[in-house]
């Protein structure tokens, strides 16, 4: 059964080759990839288009004309995914950030999970440890506060290193999901607790960025911040 990995990109020209490679070296039958590339200046696009020419069958690009932010790539990638056939879909970030062999044990459990998720803050999980305790203290703090907000059992609700299920994909409310920021991966992680999929949190060590620069902004983290609190209303009727 086919496994779709969906990696948005903007200025990821040094990274995606890299990345593309060490997925492909993966022993995971049907593995594709599809990149959701918003118009990066530094020709990203037309790289993931040559490593199309590549590898024929196995990798896909979507275009979008400019920089529309995280949320709705991952939408419109998921969308192309299920048309495209995926049995199962996952994201990961395009910076390495996320331990790609990582993606073997993930697709072996979601064979009996709804959602498998690679997991900074459970026994085993880790940050860089070449970050200052200010940014290790902000990133737990902000996973921390949606989670008790939100009331969510998953241990790491704003990584964005996740598989799913084509069901659970095709049972997700894409089309009420406004958050475009990482806060996506809070609203999302929201929507699979309140519709009681199955999780399965697995450790992982998230680095810090080999190349490139982090596109993470105050306006992104205060999105974060205000919204989490409106998602609790948003999803009432989904409460039981």
């Amino acid at each position: 059964m086919k496994t779709t990995i969906v990696i948005p990109t903007y200025n990821e020209a040094e990274n995606l080759p890299k990345l593309v490679s060490a997925i492909f070296c993966l022993p995971i039958p049907e593995l594709t990839v599809l990149v959701v590339d918003d118009n990066s200046p530094d020709g990203t696009g037309q790289i993931a288009e040559d490593l199309k020419l590549a590898n024929p069958g196995r990798l896909d690009v979507l275009h979008r004309q400019g920089k529309l932010g995280l949320g709705t790539a991952y939408i419109q990638g998921f969308h192309h995914a299920l048309e495209a056939g995926a049995g199962f879909i996952g994201q990961m970030d395009a910076d390495f950030s996320h331990p790609v062999d990582k993606l073997v044990e993930m697709r072996a459990a979601v064979e009996k999970y709804s959602v498998v998720v690679g997991s900074r803050y459970i026994a085993g999980g880790s940050l860089d440890e070449r970050w200052p305790f200010w940014r290790k203290a902000l990133s737990a703090w902000g996973n921390f506060y949606a989670r008790t907000i939100l009331g969510l059992p998953m241990r790491d609700v704003t990584g964005g290193y996740r598989l799913m299920q084509r069901s659970t994909v095709e049972g997700l409310p894409l089309e009420r999901i406004r958050s475009n920021g990482y806060v996506f991966q809070v609203e999302t992680a929201y929507l699979i607790h309140l519709l009681g999929y199955s999780i399965y949190e697995t450790p992982i060590h998230f680095a810090e960025r080999r190349l490139g620069t982090s596109k993470m902004s105050l306006s992104i983290q205060l999105e974060a911040a205000f919204r989490v609190w409106r998602l609790r209303g948003m999803y009432r009727d989904l409460q039981g």
